[in-house]
């Protein structure tokens, strides 16, 4: 029936821009019912898909913005500037969330604190890529980051010696990311086949560029099962895609020597419920994993309305599962990428398990000022290490108060680096 439903080309109507969330973590979605729909639908190109039966939904997809990659040159930020010259990322929060949108998205989160100190005078100044257009907050808030990862002794995470045949961290994977069917959930359907391919090309070649010791793993990233605003036939809040388009964007892989990321928002079911249906494609040697803890709804809230969590135990489940596969059928590691922009998305992380033939990315994935960023990949990625760390890139949203988009060497500025690269 699902497979009868999408071909028959019904659209869904799924985004990649989210008003920003400036607001502490206890706080839920604002919700206006005025209009008979949470305002999170209307207010934002809804990270949901509304997907009515029989119903073609029109949306209007977002204005393409300009990719500004200047080159860069050093600036030099010493070291007295960072704890006396510059606001906390807790003040900030607190200035921007009057003055702020109502939350109803996926943001980088202005809570983001950090855990470790602030440089002191005796620490050697940082130089970071000069870009137009680019604060002195931006630029304080990637120092924090930087000497936040330089100080810890968490990282790199020690783990046992990497089997033959992984990607990491060797390697860095740079991926495209969304669904075909849908102008408004990524980069992947945004454009047409063709333009987005040659778009692809130089993002890889930027990277390669920049990181020259890393060479590059092109990826594609479908949102293989999409959480949606309605219950659906089996009250699950979510929608599986068909094998005909699994099929297709593995097609357009394979063209690109690129491997498959299958993403799953799970909507009010489970990873367990979900995951098993995806085995045949995660059988095959390039096909990879990613869960979505933002639409797992456990507490009976439609997605949309509330940030979704999951657990240790979800992110155990599939590493188990893809470890039986690599073993199974004697396949390369898998690569398992697990969403994170707060600290209750994933709770329990020193509960994860990790497994030789599975390796695991948490990947930073709110968007936001370039500040922003920084301080969420600071909080809730680097302070809490599970094994590599990831950072997406937004083209609309990062960019929607005239922020250049982060370019190659400032996010390689980061530490640790992130070794998986998503754009949206």
């Amino acid at each position: 029936m699902l497979d009868e439903c999408a071909d028959s080309g019904i659209s869904i109507g799924h985004s990649s821009a989210r008003i920003a969330r400036t607001y502490p973590e206890s706080k839920s979605y604002a919700v206006d019912y005025s209009s008979g729909m949470p305002r999170s639908w209307f207010n934002r190109y809804s990270s949901i898909s509304v997907l009515i039966p029989f119903a073609l939904i029109t949306s209007v997809a977002c204005a393409a913005n300009k990719d500004a990659r200047p080159t860069p040159v050093g600036e030099v930020i010493p070291p007295q500037a960072s704890p006396a010259s510059v606001a906390s990322a807790a003040e900030v929060a607190g200035r921007t969330t009057s003055s702020s949108a109502p939350a109803t998205g996926r943001t980088a989160s202005s809570t983001a604190t950090g855990t470790s100190k602030d440089s002191t005078s005796k620490d050697p100044p940082i130089t970071v890529p000069s870009v137009k257009g680019r604060t002195k907050k931006d630029s304080i808030a990637l120092v924090k980051a930087v000497r936040t990862g330089m100080q810890s002794t968490a990282w790199p995470v020690h783990t046992a010696p990497q089997l033959p045949l992984a990607i990491l961290p060797a390697h860095r994977i740079v991926a495209f990311y969304g669904n075909p069917l849908s102008k408004r959930m990524g980069i992947l359907g945004e454009l047409p086949p063709d333009q987005m391919l040659a778009r692809f090309d130089k993002e890889i070649a930027a990277w390669t560029k920049a990181d020259p010791t890393h060479p590059v793993q092109p990826a594609f990233h479908l949102i293989a099962v999409v959480a949606q605003g309605f219950p659906g036939k089996d009250g699950k809040y979510r929608l599986r895609m068909t094998d005909s388009l699994i099929n297709m964007v593995y097609g357009w892989a394979q063209k690109k020597n690129a491997i498959l990321f299958l993403d799953v928002q799970v909507g009010q079911s489970t990873v367990q419920e979900e995951l098993p249906r995806l085995v045949p494609f995660l059988s095959r040697p390039n096909v990879m994993l990613g869960i979505d803890p933002e639409f797992s709804m456990k507490f009976g809230d439609k997605p949309g309305t509330r940030i979704g969590t999951m657990s240790s135990k979800d992110v155990n489940y599939a590493i188990n599962l893809l470890s039986g596969l690599v073993k199974q059928y004697k396949l390369p590691p898998k690569v398992l990428i697990v969403h994170r922009f707060t600290r209750k998305m994933l709770t329990d992380a020193k509960g994860i398990k990790l497994d030789p033939n599975v390796q695991v990315v948490i990947n930073m994935d709110g968007w936001g000022q370039p500040w922003l960023k920084y301080d969420s990949y600071r909080a809730y990625v680097e302070a809490e290490p599970v094994q590599f760390t990831g950072f997406k890139l937004f083209y609309h949203n990062d960019t929607k108060k005239g922020d250049p988009l982060l370019t190659p060497p400032e996010v390689l500025m980061l530490n640790p680096k992130p070794l998986y690269i998503q754009y949206q």
